[in-house]
């Protein structure tokens, strides 16, 4: 049994004091690193809906099964979305309390038979998400006495309790002003890794935000050390992945909504179209790299001008264009000509 850091609130009706982990505030944007096994929820309480995009690494270690992607839920009865995920088949499913004998939760909980039955939602029809029928009111962090005297005293608040609840578990990747990279004719990218966020290194997982404004590309790279899942979330353009034996393997346009997965070691280009384009990109490496084929810090700079004109078997001064014609860095504006230098 793990100790927690917890709120509390009194109710005036039965005067008792809840108590529950940190609540912790989400809004568009933030990259969310939840630990294998650990329980959660979501509510939203604006106005918006609330879009969620999840993805879950089965290699990692903590994965000891087998390569299938598995979740319980503690509560509702999520039957028909979970044989919806499979096909269609019927296999019966509920919360996990559904399996164990209502005698064992009475007792387990200390609560008569009937609200144990109960727990088991066997008559839920309302599936994984529900609608809450009152606004929920979250609890607020409160010092206990002695917290507050040492606090006032000048000396700091600590506890053992407060370990997990107060490692930081999100990192927003929509604020331009984190941007790794920008142009500000071609856009910006954004990484959320291990370095700004040290919980992803314990996932292996790693995070990217892309915006490319109208027209603009991303260099032509292969992930070296991960896999990449992206989703694009706003905009249309169009991308190419080839893979190691220089096949195309993808051609086409992409809209908000879509996925798309690039291998690793596959090459990939991207290029917005008339409204831009944005995406965030899931990366199976905590510290995931690219290598860019084109721009300022390609592996095409790097190779002397003898060995690319011999490799593509023309003169030097093409080879010099191929190697200084675009002095950009990843993002690259739409019909612009860097001047190379001799």
């Amino acid at each position: 049994q793990s100790q927690e850091e917890s709120q509390q609130q009194q109710d005036p009706r039965q005067g008792f004091r809840d108590q529950h982990q940190k609540i912790r505030k989400v809004r568009e944007g933030d990259v969310i690193a939840l630990p294998a096994g650990v329980a959660d929820w979501f509510y939203n309480d604006a106005q918006t809906p609330l879009v969620l995009v999840q993805i879950m690494d089965t290699s990692n270690p903590a994965n000891q099964l087998d390569n299938n992607f598995r979740k319980f839920f503690l509560a509702g009865n999520p039957q028909q979305q979970i044989q919806g995920q499979r096909g269609g088949q019927e296999q019966r499913s509920g919360n996990i309390f559904q399996g164990f004998d209502e005698q064992f939760l009475a007792e387990a909980f200390n609560v008569d038979t009937d609200l144990a039955r109960r727990m088991k939602n066997e008559n839920d029809n309302r599936g994984v998400i529900v609608r809450v029928e009152d606004r929920l009111q979250f609890l607020t962090p409160e010092f206990s006495e002695e917290e507050r005297s040492e606090y006032q005293r000048g000396r700091p608040a600590n506890g053992v309790e407060e370990t997990f609840c107060s490692a930081r578990l999100k990192q927003n990747i929509n604020d331009p002003s984190r941007a790794d990279v920008y142009n500000p004719r071609a856009g910006r990218i954004t990484s959320v890794n291990s370095h700004n966020l040290p919980i992803l290194r314990s996932l292996r997982l790693s995070a990217q935000k892309g915006h490319l404004y109208q027209n603009a590309i991303m260099a032509p790279h292969w992930n070296i050390n991960a896999h990449s899942i992206c989703y694009f979330t706003r905009g249309t353009g169009r991308v190419q992945i080839v893979d190691e034996n220089g096949r195309s393997v993808f051609d086409g346009e992409v809209r908000e909504g879509q996925i798309l997965t690039a291998p690793h070691n596959f090459a990939v280009v991207k290029r917005a179209g008339g409204e831009g384009l944005e995406w965030v990109a899931f990366k199976t490496n905590d510290q995931a790299k690219i290598s860019q084929l084109a721009g300022r810090v390609s592996s095409m700079r790097a190779f002397p001008e003898e060995v690319i004109a011999n490799s593509f078997q023309v003169s030097r001064e093409e080879a010099r264009r191929l190697k200084f014609n675009r002095d950009e860095v990843t993002l690259f504006s739409p019909g612009s000509r860097s001047q190379y230098r001799a």
